[in-house]
C-alpha cells in the first residue's frame, strides 16, 4: 500500500500493542463491531475521517473498516497524531493515513486534500475543518456526499453557523451533543486528560498553585473539578452568567480574566473562542506564569501578540516555550497554544471514548439508513442511539439498574393522579 504520509512503519508494532490495550476499555465499541463485521452496513460507502490519531480513534477506524468502509484517516490537529498508531493501521490494518505528530499547516492541510481527494460519501469530522474545506475549496465533491458527523464542540459551532447561513450542503450529526459524549467525554475525559498533559509537560505539583479556568462548559466542569482535586485553588472566568453562577454554587471563585491574570500561576483555556488570554492579560502575569489550551484551536491564546511582547524565546522543555518579556517577567506557553492533552499527552482516556467513537461509529450506520429522509442542517444524535450506549456501557461495567412497575409507569404516564 502506497497511499500514506506517516512518519515511521518501523513504529507499527508499538502501536498495535497500544491499540490492543485501549481496546480492552473499549466493551461498547468492540460489540458494535462484531455487529458490524457480520452485517457490513458501509460496504461500498467510501468514508474520509478528520480526528485526533490516536489509540482510541484506531479502534474507531478498524472498527468502521470491519463494517466494510473504504476509510482514510487524516488528523484533525497537527500536535495530536500518535506516530505508532497510525503506523499500526497502515502496516496491520491496511487503511491509509495521512498523519504525522508536528506536521506544519502546510502539511496539516495536504493531508485534508487528500481524505477529499476519496471523493467521501460520508465525512467524520473533529473540529470541521474537512467539511469547511469541502465546502470552500473543492464544492465540485459535493454531490457525493450523502451525510456526515462532528465530533466536538467547536465543530458543531462551526456547522451551526453554516447552517444558519444556508452553506451546508449535507446533513451532519452532532455527537458532541449526546449525553453519552458531552457529559462524559467532554467532563471526565477532558478534565483528567488536559491535567495529565499540563504535568507531563511542566512536572510541576499542583497543590498550593492558582489554577485559572477560562470557560465553565462541560469541560471547563471537568478541569476546574480535577485541578482542585489535585489541591489548586481554582478561579473560574466566564462571559455567560449562567455557568459563572454555576462555577459559583460550584464553590470556585470567579472574576473577570483581567483579575486572574494578576493572580494566577497556571491558566488553561477550554472556550472555543479567540483571544481569551490577550496582550493586556500577558501585561498583568506574575512571572512564571503558566499558559495552557484544551480547547480546539490554537487561537484561544493570543501567541502572536507574546512574540511581539518578547525579547527572548526559548524552548525550555518539550512542550514549554519560554517567553521572556522586557522587564524580564517570564511567561510559559505549553504545547504552542494547541490541544495540551494531546500534544504532551494521550488524550482522553479509552474507556470514555468508548461511548464517543461508539456514538460515531452508529451515528455514521444512521446516516447511511436515512440521509436521503434529512435535510441540510445540524441534527442531534437520535436518542435510542443515545440510550443504548449508555445502557450498554453499564452492562459492561456489570451494573445494574432498576426498572419501573407497571404501576409507576402508569403513574408517570397519567394527569389524573394528585395529591
Amino acid at each position: 500500500m502506497s497511499n500514506f504520509d506517516i512518519k515511521d512503519t518501523k513504529l507499527a508494532e508499538g502501536g498495535r500493542r497500544r491499540i490492543t490495550w485501549a481496546e480492552r476499555e473499549m466493551p461498547v465499541l468492540r460489540l458494535i463491531k462484531e455487529r458490524f463485521e457480520k452485517e457490513r452496513p458501509f460496504e461500498g460507502i467510501r468514508m474520509s475521517a478528520c480526528l485526533h490519531v490516536t489509540t482510541e480513534a484506531a479502534d474507531l477506524a478498524k472498527t468502521l473498516h470491519a463494517g466494510g468502509a473504504d476509510l482514510v484517516l487524516v488528523a484533525s490537529n497537527p500536535l495530536s497524531t500518535q506516530d505508532d498508531v497510525a503506523a499500526s493501521l497502515v502496516s496491520h490494518d491496511e487503511i491509509p493515513v495521512y498523519a504525522i505528530k508536528g506536521e506544519d499547516n502546510v502539511t496539516y492541510y495536504k493531508h485534508i486534500v487528500a481524505a477529499l481527494d476519496h471523493k467521501p460519501m460520508i465525512t467524520m469530522d473533529d473540529g470541521a475543518d474537512l467539511v469547511s474545506t469541502l465546502h470552500d475549496k473543492r464544492r465540485e465533491l459535493l454531490t457525493d456526499v450523502i451525510g456526515g458527523t462532528e465530533e466536538t464542540t467547536t465543530g458543531v459551532i462551526r456547522l451551526r453557523a453554516m447552517s444558519a447561513d444556508n452553506a451546508l450542503a449535507f446533513p451532519v450529526i452532532a455527537v458532541n451533543d449526546a449525553s453519552t459524549k458531552h457529559f462524559f467525554d467532554n467532563r471526565y475525559g477532558t478534565g483528567q486528560s488536559t491535567i495529565d498533559g499540563i504535568i507531563r509537560a511542566t512536572n510541576i505539583l499542583l497543590a498550593g498553585k492558582t489554577f485559572v479556568v477560562a470557560g465553565y462548559g462541560w469541560c471547563g466542569r471537568g478541569l476546574a473539578m480535577r485541578a482542585r482535586g489535585m489541591g489548586a485553588n481554582v478561579i473560574v472566568t466566564e462571559v455567560d452568567p449562567l455557568p459563572a453562577l454555576e462555577a459559583v454554587m460550584d464553590g470556585y471563585r470567579v472574576m473577570p480574566m483581567a483579575e486572574a491574570a494578576k493572580i494566577g500561576d497556571i491558566f488553561c483555556t477550554l472556550t472555543g473562542d479567540i483571544n481569551v488570554i490577550d496582550q493586556h492579560h500577558f501585561e498583568l502575569m506574575k512571572d512564571g506564569a503558566i499558559v495552557a489550551n484544551s480547547g480546539h484551536f490554537n487561537v484561544e491564546i493570543n501567541i502572536p501578540a507574546l512574540e511581539e511582547m518578547a525579547v527572548k524565546k526559548r524552548l525550555v522543555r518539550p512542550y514549554v516555550d519560554q517567553y521572556e518579556l522586557k522587564d524580564g517577567r517570564q511567561i510559559h506557553i505549553l504545547g504552542e497554544g494547541r490541544l495540551i492533552n494531546l500534544a504532551s499527552a494521550e488524550g482522553h482516556p479509552a474507556s470514555v471514548m468508548d461511548m464517543s467513537f461508539a456514538n460515531q461509529a452508529l451515528c455514521a450506520e444512521y446516516m447511511v439508513k436515512h440521509a436521503s429522509e434529512l435535510q441540510n442542517k445540524v441534527y442531534t444524535v437520535p436518542q435510542d442511539i443515545d440510550s443504548e450506549i449508555a445502557r450498554i456501557k453499564l452492562q459492561a461495567m456489570n451494573i445494574s439498574i432498576d426498572k419501573l412497575t407497571s404501576v409507576q409507569t402508569e403513574y408517570l404516564n397519567s394527569w389524573k393522579h394528585g395529591t
